[in-house]
């Protein structure tokens, strides 16, 4: 039965945790019928802490239960908890929240995804629901573990790699897309850190993509 302890917070219980790499992992955990469109993000805490922190919804909308992706970061207040939550445990989950999404008339167009690290969660949910898109994924990563679930992707993936060989393209995913031809009508997405999608932004404009087809979700 769902518990609700606010108008939009509901209490759900760990029912896995996948290990990734020895610092990242997927937690699936009860769906509580929220209803969600891919891209879009929760707020989830562990019941007992005070803290809550923002995480893109990882899994797809046609699953009954939701994941999110997490990396244990040094010194986090959160992320160090989350990632040694076991089945049984209890979050606290808001949302969902946020515009990241896309509608169901732009599907039949091209999409270039460019991420960075954990920031290829949301697209993960996005081509999970939608496999018959048009679109391509460029992720700049530090080490070649941390192509997170790559294998869904295919061909459609190019890793980029910074910090050791492998991957498709060794160097920062911005040198990646500098050499890359990308038609103006194409709809691009970025999710990642605040320095990439501004040097991003400025190489795509530079490659004639209009503004109005450039969305980005910042991770801190």
């Amino acid at each position: 039965m769902k518990q609700t302890i606010s108008n939009n917070t509901v209490l759900a219980h760990v029912q896995d945790v996948r290990a990734l790499t020895d610092s990242t992992v997927v937690i699936r955990f009860d769906r509580n019928n929220l209803n969600f469109e891919p891209g879009q993000y929760v707020s989830v805490g562990i019941e007992g802490m005070r803290e809550n922190r923002e995480y893109s919804i990882y899994s797809s909308p046609d699953k009954d239960y939701m994941e999110i992706l997490v990396k244990d970061i040094t010194g986090g207040v959160l992320s160090p908890h989350l990632c040694t939550v076991v089945p049984g445990d209890i979050l606290r989950v808001a949302g969902p929240f946020g515009y990241f999404t896309i509608s169901k008339d732009s599907l039949n167009k091209r999409f270039l995804f460019i991420a960075t690290g954990t920031g290829i969660s949301p697209f993960h949910s996005l081509v999970s629901a939608h496999p018959a898109m048009a679109y391509h994924i460029c992720h700049g990563v530090s080490y070649d573990s941390e192509q997170y679930d790559r294998s869904i992707y295919g061909e459609r993936y190019t890793g980029c790699i910074s910090r050791e060989s492998g991957g498709d393209y060794h160097g920062r995913v911005t040198e990646c897309i500098k050499g890359q031809t990308i038609a103006p009508d194409t709809l691009c997405y970025l999710c990642g850190n605040c320095d990439m999608i501004y040097d991003v932004f400025d190489i795509l404009i530079g490659k004639g993509v209009h503004p109005d087809n450039l969305h980005a979700e910042v991770y801190f």
